[in-house]
This record gives structure tokens, C-alpha cells and sequence, in this order.
């Protein structure tokens, strides 16, 4: 069989009550690092002499990784983990002399952020790429307590794993809840899921083609992030199974006995007789788009400048480097300058690059250019458009492989069709382009400050009161409704808000949002506050990428009495 996979795991010692890590632990990892295959582990120094006592640089990479180090990838996490940890709530929810408040998730500090770590590690072993191969899959380091080490040895049952991981596999037991699964409230646990939850996928073995894993990867962080805010915790398995009862068309299964032992799984890889689940009929199969279907589009793209042509043609150079953005679009530069030396230079600047220039007749500031943009695409034979403001740049190819502070990707290979396709599956009226801004995230619902008090009342009864000043770290969060993903870039739609950040826009979003109706001097928190009410009544059907392909960017500042929305 061929080798064309890589085993990723980790092992700590957390000093878990009734399992001696020298007795427990370490005789397993020993018949564990016996497999005779590609790995990646994750492990502290102290354990790195005992794994090239077992294992050969050839097939074998170690990643040194201390406790400290799991925290440091699990630091988005982390605080709201630990909150919902100690919070009597939460561990009562088994009853007083229950189980969960003596159970490793409770007890234990690092044990949530290891096991919620999984995916992510195993994403990071994606990146890592170090033997080439298109399949990874984690395997628990102590799978032995509970697979005959014969399996994974004498048998190499592993080998055949990429035949029946396509794209990702999961394995899954029965499980008839009523309360709570693993400590995440199973009512909660079903809306998220989209329909009752009647298994549990294990987090001992699971994995697929590397470019399922990415788009899993993505899902399973917006989902993390997502229920651990609204103070919803199990372990790893409570979001697999979410994920796998959501997309049964991607997450396949093979189904154990209602013991969950992963015994049944590897008898079946042995004697080369898995059977999956078949996929419901019923599934949500993905739209396809075809690359005529692209061809045939025509998008506009504006850029709105003002004043310092070092800065526009800093922002078209961090485009140049991802060609697509300056070569597919019909390119617009609309130019807010009030110094005829910076329109002149502006002038050859779109000449050089090719861009329609039109020159607004002043600074009729950055709303102004945002609604010009709008009327001018409203006038064309464009299906789409984007709108960028001349400190709104794109993050390069060299950033590939980089997060920003919420853990999403920097560089999006294939952006701009991809952008596209999702449009055209979803029929969205906006996409933004980033989930992490400057001073905001779009997790955090903005338009909470911005809509009239009655609204504010209306969908935050409990909490509709402005803080005297500044900005409210307990702000509202943002409600979404549906992640989903396309070719390994995860998106999310719901309530999300409007801000003049760069997005992708509709013909008939922009009408709904631009054309149908106009104020004579809108503002950023106008259009924000009138998105969102248009969003709640189901007017609107907007969304955002769970990536950070675009950042903000100036080199040149203009006086800030010369800064204007309108």
C-alpha cells in the first residue's frame, strides 16, 4: 500500500487522577511510535529521547511543544475556556455529585485546550507538509489501550486509511442524550447542529485530504469560537459532531458500537471491509459553479484615493503581487484629491495600471466616494463589484502560512474566483473580505452602538444600555447563522455587520443597499445601523470570510481635519 499519509499526534503529562503517566501512558506511546509510517509529533523535550530511541528522522518530525507553547496556540481560546471551566453553571450541569466537576475537562487545566488543540495541530502538520504526502490523519498516542497493538503493527491496518477518507473521515458511536453531551447542553447542541444530534464523533482518530482539512479547520475554529462565547463547552467531539451532523456530505463516518471503541474501526481497515455511512438523501449537496459561469462575469473594482499618490500606488503594488485583482476586474479610480498636483499624479497612476479615473470634484469624503462607487456600478453591465479605500491593501503571497490574531489565514491562494463561486452558490448581497479589522472584529456586533435606542431595546432587552464612553468590552456578539466553506476557505453568514471595509457586493445587494435608499450625508454607522435593521427583517442576505486576506495599511497621513465621511 502506498505511503501517501502522515500520522500526526501529541503526548503530555497532565497528571491526570488514576493514570500514572510512566505506567499509564508511556508503554502505549512505546507500541504507538512501533507504526511504520510518516510522523508528526507534538511533544515536550523531555520526551524527545524516547521517541528517537522508536522512531527515524526519515519518517518522523518533532515538534518541541511544552505545555506553554499548547497555550500560545490555544490563547483565542483560552480565557473563555477557563472561565466556563470554573464556573459552577457549567460543572453543576451534571447535578451537585455529578460527574463533569470531577471529570478532566473540569478538572484539569490544559486538558480542553489539548484536546481542543487537535485540529489544529493536525492543520498546523498540513502546513508543515514535512514528508509531501495528501492525507493526514491524528491518531491518539495512547490508541493502544483500546486497539490491539498487532492493528497498528503486524498489520499496518493504516495503510488503507486513505481509501475511505474521502474527503475527511470521522468515527461516530450512537449516543441518546437529553441534557448534556460530554458537558455542552444538548438543546444548544442540536440548534447549532441544524437537527438532533444522535452521535458522537471520536477525537481519537480522525483526518482526510489535506484540503478538506484545511476548510475543517476553519469550521472547526469558527464553531469553537462561536459556542464558547455563548458559554457552551463539551470537549473536541462536541464540535466534530456538530460539523459531521451539518455537512454529512464532507464529514463521513464510519459508525461504532455504542461502546465507542475504535477496535471495530481497525478490524474493519485489516480485513479491508469498511463500510461508511451512506450520506443522507436529504443532504445539502454544494451548488456547483462552473468555470464558464465565471468567465461569463464582469466585476468592477474602485479604489477611492485622496491627496497622496504614494499611497495609491502602494496599495496597487501589494495588489500587483496578486495578479488576479488588477487583471480580471474592470479597475476604477475615484479620486476624492483636493491637490491638483496629487490629481495629476493620480491620473498617471490609473493610466499606468489602467483604471477608469474619475475625479469626484473634491473631497467629498469617504462615504461620498462609497456612495459614487455604488451609483457608478448601478449604471454599469457589471455583476459585482469590490470597493477598496487606498489604504486597504492585500496581503501578499508571502503570507501564506500566517494568522492573524483570531487564528484565521492572511493569504487566500485563488481569492478572487473563489470569492466569485461562493457568491454565486450563495447568492449573497455582500461578502466581506475580513474577519479581523483594525479595531474590531466581526465577531462583535457594532451596529449594537449605531441603531436607534428602540432597536437596541428591541434585540438586546437585557443589554441596551451605551457605556458613557468608549467602547464596551461586553459589547453584543454577532449572531451567525450557517458556516460553510468552499475549496478549504470557510465563511460564515448571519447578522454581519456593515463597516466600509472592503467586500464583494451583488447587483441586487448594492441596490439594497446603496440605490433603493440614499441620505444626502450618510455616515459609516448610518449605513451600519440601517444594514443591520434591513439584515433582521430578512431583507438583506449578507456574510463574511473566516480569513484576513486584506489589512489597512498607510504610509502617508493626511491632517485629521481633513478627514470627512461625507
Amino acid at each position: 500500500m502506498s505511503k501517501n499519509y502522515t500520522i500526526v499526534s501529541g503526548l503530555w503529562d497532565l497528571n491526570r487522577e488514576g493514570r500514572k503517566f510512566e505506567e499509564h501512558y508511556i508503554p502505549r506511546f512505546k507500541e504507538f511510535l512501533k507504526i511504520e509510517a510518516n510522523m508528526i509529533l507534538f511533544a515536550p523535550a523531555s520526551l524527545e529521547k524516547l521517541i528517537w530511541e522508536h522512531r527515524s528522522p526519515d519518517n518522523t518530525f518533532v515538534k518541541i511543544f511544552e505545555l506553554e507553547d499548547i497555550k500560545q496556540l490555544y490563547a483565542p481560546h483560552w480565557d473563555k475556556t477557563q472561565e466556563i471551566r470554573k464556573n459552577p453553571d457549567w460543572y453543576n450541569l451534571t447535578g451537585e455529585g455529578g460527574w463533569l466537576p470531577n471529570s478532566p475537562q473540569a478538572s484539569l487545566e490544559y486538558y480542553n485546550p489539548i484536546v481542543q488543540s487537535k485540529m489544529f495541530m493536525l492543520h498546523d502538520a498540513v502546513c508543515y507538509n514535512n514528508f509531501e504526502t495528501d492525507y493526514y490523519f491524528w491518531v491518539d498516542a495512547g490508541l493502544t489501550n483500546t486497539v490491539p497493538a498487532t492493528h497498528l503493527g503486524e498489520n499496518n491496518c493504516l495503510d488503507y486509511l486513505t481509501e475511505c477518507s474521502n474527503p475527511f473521515l470521522f468515527l461516530s458511536y450512537p449516543y441518546d442524550a437529553a441534557d448534556e453531551i460530554h458537558g455542552f447542553k444538548y438543546p444548544e447542541m442540536n440548534e447549532i447542529a441544524g437537527k438532533k444530534v444522535k452521535y458522537v464523533c471520536r477525537g481519537g482518530l480522525f483526518g482526510g485530504h489535506k484540503d478538506q482539512i484545511r476548510e475543517a479547520n476553519s469550521t472547526y475554529y469558527s464553531l469553537l469560537t462561536q459556542t464558547l462565547e455563548r458559554g457552551l463547552m463539551g470537549t473536541e467531539e462536541s464540535i466534530f459532531s456538530i460539523m459531521a451532523h451539518k455537512e454529512p456530505n464532507l464529514y463521513r463516518r464510519f459508525e461504532l458500537d455504542g461502546n465507542g471503541l475504535v477496535v471495530k474501526f481497525t478490524e474493519a481497515l485489516v480485513n479491508k471491509d469498511v463500510k461508511l455511512v451512506d450520506i443522507p438523501k436529504n443532504s445539502k449537496l454544494n451548488k456547483k459553479v462552473s468555470i464558464w459561469d465565471l468567465k461569463k462575469l464582469k466585476t468592477n473594482l474602485y479604489i477611492l484615493t485622496f491627496n497622496f499618490p504614494k499611497q495609491l500606488e502602494f496599495t496597487i503594488k501589494t495588489m500587483e503581487k496578486t495578479p488576479e485583482w488588477l487583471e480580471k476586474p474592470h479597475l476604477v479610480l475615484l479620486d476624492n484629491s483636493t491637490d491638483e498636483k496629487a490629481k495629476a499624479k493620480n491620473k498617471k497612476i490609473a493610466k499606468k495600471y489602467k483604471f477608469e479615473y474619475i475625479d469626484n470634484g473634491g473631497n467629498i469624503g469617504i462615504c461620498g466616494g462609497r456612495q459614487a462607487a455604488a451609483d457608478h456600478f448601478d449604471k454599469s453591465d457589471a455583476d459585482y463589484y469590490f470597493f477598496f479605500e487606498d489604504d486597504m491593501t492585500s496581503n501578499p503571497p508571502s503570507m501564506e502560512g500566517q494568522f492573524c490574531r483570531n487564528g484565521l489565514r492572511k493569504f487566500i491562494p485563488d481569492l478572487y474566483n473563489i470569492l466569485h463561486t461562493i457568491m454565486l452558490k450563495e447568492d449573497f448581497d455582500f461578502l466581506k473580505l475580513s474577519f479581523t479589522e483594525v479595531y474590531w472584529d466581526n465577531n462583535i456586533q457594532t451596529s449594537w452602538y449605531n441603531v436607534p435606542q428602540d432597536i437596541r431595546t428591541r434585540d438586546w432587552p437585557n443589554y441596551d444600555k451605551l457605556p458613557t464612553t468608549g467602547n464596551d468590552p461586553n459589547a453584543p456578539r454577532t449572531i451567525f447563522n450557517r458556516i460553510d466553506s468552499l475549496n478549504g476557505v470557510a465563511y460564515i453568514n448571519g447578522e454581519i455587520t456593515y463597516t466600509n471595509w472592503p467586500m464583494i457586493v451583488s447587483k441586487k445587494g448594492n441596490k439594497k443597499m446603496f440605490i433603493d435608499t440614499k441620505w444626502d450625508h450618510p455616515y459609516e454607522q448610518t449605513w451600519m445601523s440601517y444594514m443591520y435593521q434591513e439584515t433582521k427583517k430578512g431583507n438583506l442576505n449578507p456574510a463574511v470570510l473566516l480569513a484576513s486576506p486584506i489589512w489597512h495599511e498607510r504610509i502617508h497621513y493626511y491632517k485629521p481635519e481633513e478627514r470627512r465621511e461625507n
